[in-house]
């Protein structure tokens, strides 16, 4: 009896060994741009065969289904296999989950299968990964994203730019997004807009093709070595000739994606010299005037003076600090008002900035504030450069003097109060009787009493209407989105008699309520990247758009005749769309 239930045992496990349900990959490491096939394959023709999300992934081919079944020495094999082509969507790490099918009222499943995308590579080199959707093409053509570096060993701080130009031939491009955006690790960074892509025609590795730039960026290197500029990566819709045609002789195009990169670059950054640094270097890389400038040298009592130190040039206009003036004591100088008046371009920074200190005398006389001096470095010369500024007299025509304001502090408290050493004791005493001062009964006594009677019902008061005021969510957040408003907007309004100065100050409150509410640089404004985080924040499409249009529309009118009508109009709507925006942004 034994004997039979092991064989019985060893049957039935022959049995549930009979049932084969795997999924297999073509490779588990790739690129950002690659693709790879993943097979389904099971021994039995299972029923119901559902098939996993996917997720990280988009699906470029399939599903296939295959069917095999032979006869060999009297045994019969069978296999079905669905099969896809996928193309990962991030880098990172991901799992294709389980797929099941169902047989014999048994349910199978896959075991997961783990995934690691890289940066994108330079080519596909899996014949897998090549496979579509059973489209051909001629295999003649272009499709290169190219990276073109300014200069690849500049000095520290020394501009260079990045343009990203997409090559083509033999292929229509359609459309394209980004997959993975470019990181300036150690860059100080801004793009520069590009209104309107336009084609142009190039060569490419000899051959002549079509261009069109799609993205430029001016980069400051802030750190001395080898830097690293990670690839822009593009998912590409694209239309190829297959080798069918129609009724007409024309060649069937077909819809396909491709994913290109630039790859990665490498900068070699130079510090700037040691040996002939000036003291006091602040920083400052480019060409540079250096001026200071007081508003009057000659003041009277209670007047004050405007020093404005100034630096006008192209360079890292943003990147460094101006000198600080050392005046006497008899002054009393506060701290500076800082203004920046930069344009930024494909050839870098160039502009103005400048810090005005407001300087107010103390006594009467004659004061020395010392010449200044500004260095840089000059990248046409590769030295470095100093900028003197002349001293400056200042005299005060009126007011106390410092030397006898400083004799009579002194003597103030030099002076011994004249008083009799010695006073006549007197030898007799008269007492005065005096009304005992008694706390109870008194005035202090009865309010004391009665004041919790009184401060008990005024809290209690009070604590229920400050429930009440935050109970109240709408209105408190319409307040809130008020009050933002107005922080944003307030410099704009004092611009509203100044039509250019009106619209870049709009401009900035508008890119810095982004900046606060999305949490983004400046190198991320773009209109499609604002609109994308808005709406995935459940913000109207409405007033997302009436953000943009508002945004855009700063620009022109900056050299458009505008009239104050529609500059306070303007300025409306700026604090009615943020106002919105802060409502609707979760």
């Amino acid at each position: 009896m034994r004997r039979y239930l092991i064989l019985l045992l060893f049957t039935f496990q022959g049995l549930m060994a009979q049932v084969q349900f795997e999924a297999r990959v073509s490779k588990n490491t790739l690129g950002l741009n690659e693709r790879f096939r993943i097979d389904f394959i099971m021994n039995v023709d299972g029923d119901n065969f559902d098939q996993p999300s996917f997720d990280g992934f988009r699906i470029v081919g399939g599903p296939s289904q295959q069917v095999s079944q032979s006869w060999v020495n009297g045994r019969s094999s069978f296999q079905k296999i669905y099969s896809y082509i996928l193309q990962p969507n991030q880098k990172g790490t991901a799992y294709i989950k389980q797929a099941a099918i169902e047989y014999n009222g048994q349910i199978y499943k896959t075991q997961p299968i783990k995934i690691t995308v890289t940066n994108a590579v330079a080519q596909e080199r899996d014949p897998n990964a090549q496979q579509g959707q059973g489209q051909q093409s001629g295999g003649n053509e272009t499709l290169h994203l190219i990276a073109e570096i300014s200069k690849t060993n500049p000095y520290l701080n020394e501009p260079i730019t990045v343009v990203y130009k997409l090559y083509f031939n033999n292929i229509n491009v359609t459309g394209f997004k980004e997959l993975a955006k470019p990181k300036y690790n150690d860059f100080w960074n801004q793009n520069i807009d590009i209104k309107q892509l336009s084609i142009a025609e190039g060569t490419f590795q000899g051959q002549r093709c079509y261009f069109v730039v799609l993205k430029k960026t001016i980069l400051y290197p802030q750190k001395s070595g080898r830097l690293t500029i990670e690839p822009l990566s593009l998912d590409i819709g694209v239309q190829l000739p297959s080798n069918r045609r129609d009724m007409y002789g024309q060649m069937i195009l077909t819809d396909d994606n491709r994913v290109v990169s630039a790859g990665a670059k490498t900068i070699n950054v130079r510090p700037l010299p040691e040996a002939s640094k000036p003291e006091g270097f602040g920083g400052a890389v480019g060409k540079f005037n250096f001026t200071v400038t007081p508003s009057k040298t000659t003041l009277k009592s209670g007047e004050s003076l405007d020093l404005i130190v100034s630096t006008s040039g192209n360079g890292n206009m943003k990147l460094f600090t101006l000198p600080k003036p050392v005046v006497p004591n008899a002054l009393e100088m506060y701290d500076p008002v800082h203004d920046e008046q930069v344009t930024t371009s494909l050839s870098g920074m160039s502009g103005k900035i400048t810090d005005k200190y407001s300087i107010v005398p103390q006594y009467k006389g004659k004061y020395t504030i010392k010449a200044m001096q500004f260095s840089y470095f000059d990248l046409n010369s590769g030295s470095y450069k100093t900028i003197t500024s002349p001293e400056i007299m200042v005299d005060v025509l009126d007011g106390p003097v410092q030397a006898e304001a400083n004799t009579a502090a002194n003597a103030s408290k030099n002076v011994i109060a004249k008083t009799e050493q010695f006073k006549y004791i007197k030898l007799k005493t008269t007492l005065v009787s005096t009304a005992k001062d008694d706390f109870y009964g008194s005035n202090l006594y009865y309010i004391l009493l009665f004041a919790p009677f009184i401060i008990l019902p005024i809290i209690v008061l009070g604590k229920k209407r400050k429930e009440a005021i935050d109970g109240d969510v709408t209105g408190n957040r319409i307040k809130m989105n008020n009050k933002l408003a107005k922080k944003y907007l307030s410099e704009a309004k004092k611009q509203l008699n100044n039509k250019e100065a009106f619209y870049i100050a709009l401009e900035k409150a508008m890119h810095n309520f982004l900046k606060a509410k999305l949490h983004i640089e400046t190198s991320e404004m773009s209109k499609d990247n604002i609109r994308e985080l808005l709406l995935s924040r459940n913000a109207n499409p409405e007033s997302v758009q009436n953000f943009i249009n508002l945004t855009e529309n700063c620009e022109f009118a900056r050299y458009a005749p505008a009239s104050s009508a529609s500059i306070q109009q303007d300025f409306d709507k700026a604090v009615l769309i943020i106002s919105e925006l802060e409502k609707q942004i979760v």
